[in-house]
């Protein structure tokens, strides 16, 4: 099984509504401010990637400034979702390795808050390191996360 990665750059997916309704009865509400932000500031995602499975929107990511106070500048992984359809099925881990290839040689450091368990064993499994007392949960060292 292949995912097919798609930079998104002008508009969502069309099957975005889709993907959001699955977060929302997961009781995720992100993908709703993700839409929210994309729609009023485009610019401030470096990169949001989409993923497809046998042509079907499988789950979506982006990468943005940390907006937590830092000493040095920071890229936070946000927003990252997959339809309870495809997990399981390497799309996220995909969409991750994207997103940090985006990072790599431009910040040394990129972030993400796990939000809950299981996507902070997700995170820890590509190489992210669990912190504590900052407005992020997890970080990993650019360019060096697992790329298997």
């Amino acid at each position: 099984m292949t995912v097919l990665l798609k930079r998104v750059t002008d508009r969502l997916p069309i099957d975005f509504a889709e993907l959001e309704a699955d977060a929302k009865v997961e009781g995720h509400s992100h993908l709703t401010r993700f839409a929210t932000e994309f729609a009023q500031s485009p610019a401030m995602f470096h990169a949001i990637f989409s993923g497809y499975v046998d042509g079907k929107l499988a789950g979506v990511g982006a990468i943005t400034d940390e907006p937590g106070l830092t000493s040095q500048p920071r890229w936070r992984m946000r927003r990252l979702y997959v339809h309870r359809k495809f997990r399981r099925r390497n799309v996220a881990r995909t969409i991750a390795m994207a997103l940090l290839q985006e990072a790599a040689e431009k910040v040394p450091i990129v972030t993400v808050h796990a939000g809950n368990c299981g996507a902070a064993l997700f995170w820890e499994a590509i190489g992210f390191r669990p912190t504590a007392g900052f407005a992020w949960s997890h970080e990993t060292t650019s360019g060096t996360t697992t790329r298997a």
